[in-house]
């Protein structure tokens, strides 16, 4: 029996056209730049193929992948955030040769090590950096500061040494510093007084800062400042101002040694903890305008009466005071008794 050729010639034909199609509209769907797709699977390789970035199949588009993020317009990697992951060693050189990026994070990566790669200074259009709760080590990086787009620094939590590089405080869109719980020494860099961003976050506690507050910081409105657990000494008051607008003011657990008598709050004060310092003099009058969640002056050398009013006796007990020497009345015992004894 003689096989008709032409109806089998067509369903080839046809099959050809429709897998031509098909092949042509996976490669239309695909999102991600070639180049930058090659490069986040260079990443993955330097990782050792881990678990955590099982998502990143050469067969996908790679805008769609864990941690990925793509511009809509220019479909370039801008965002690349990896989370409570098992990445072991360190950061891959090859995160510098995505250009585009705009936010890079690392956090939860305990067995993420090394120091922060020189391959970053690359990353000129970068705004976000954050590498926290990893065991990265070593200096931060001078460089940091040639990427003047940056407007967010997070590596808390991590096992950085060494001092905190001036050239940060050259940049101008920077608002927000955080550098706490690390073993960082030497002194708050005198540059931070250049600091413009509005709503200024500074994060510099539980390190191993010593030295005095720079006096280029009166000048400079932190909305949220925390130094404690450090080692810095002297005058601290230049953090203070009415005219500032900080609602956070964290300074416990230093060396700091100043009269207190006659600092000036922003009024939008909430939250203020100078204890276990060497603060001497009285407090001020103005702690009555205050509305706080948290204050704190316990363990330091004040004297005197406690104001009355506001949220000094009303919200807080003796604990908030106990530890100065000759600080009296309520909530703590009477002036008259203490004299009187």
């Amino acid at each position: 029996m003689e096989i008709p050729i032409l109806p089998i010639f067509k369903l080839l034909c046809v099959t050809l056209v429709f897998s031509t199609f098909l092949r042509s509209s996976l490669s239309e769907s695909e999102l991600c730049h070639p180049q930058d797709k090659k490069v986040l699977l260079q990443i993955k390789k330097a990782f050792n193929d881990p678990h955590d970035l099982a998502s990143w199949d050469p067969e996908t588009d790679c805008c769609s992948w864990y941690g990925v993020e793509c511009h809509k317009i220019t479909n370039r990697v801008w965002s690349l955030e990896i989370n409570d992951g098992e990445l072991e060693g360190p950061i891959p050189p090859q995160v510098g040769d995505l250009p585009y990026l705009e936010f890079l994070q690392f956090k939860l990566c305990p067995n993420l090590t090394g120091p922060i790669p020189p391959a970053i200074a690359k990353l000129k259009r970068l705004r976000f950096l954050r590498i926290s709760w990893t065991g990265i080590s070593g200096q931060i990086p001078d460089f940091i500061g040639n990427l003047k787009n940056l407007q967010s620094i997070s590596l808390s939590s991590n096992r950085l040494t060494g001092p905190i590089p001036s050239s940060i405080g050259s940049l101008k869109k920077l608002t927000g510093l955080l550098l706490d719980r690390n073993k960082l020494t030497g002194p708050i860099p005198h540059s931070f007084g250049k600091f413009e961003g509005k709503e200024f976050y500074l994060y510099l506690n539980r390190n191993q800062l010593s030295g005095k507050i720079p006096a280029s910081l009166r000048e400079t409105d932190f909305s949220y400042i925390d130094l404690s657990r450090n080692m810095l000494e002297g005058d601290a008051s230049v953090l203070f101002g009415s005219k500032k607008s900080t609602w956070v003011l964290d300074i416990s657990r230093n060396l700091f040694e100043f009269d207190f008598s006659n600092v000036k709050f922003a009024e939008q004060l909430t939250n203020l903890d100078i204890s276990h310092n060497k603060i001497y003099g009285s407090l001020p009058k103005g702690l009555t305008k205050l509305s706080m969640a948290v204050f704190n002056v316990s363990y330091n050398k004040l004297c005197g009466q406690i104001p009355q009013g506001g949220d000094l006796q009303t919200r807080f007990d003796a604990s908030a005071y106990v530890g100065n020497r000759c600080l009296c009345d309520p909530p703590l015992p009477s002036c008259n008794l203490i004299m009187e004894a």
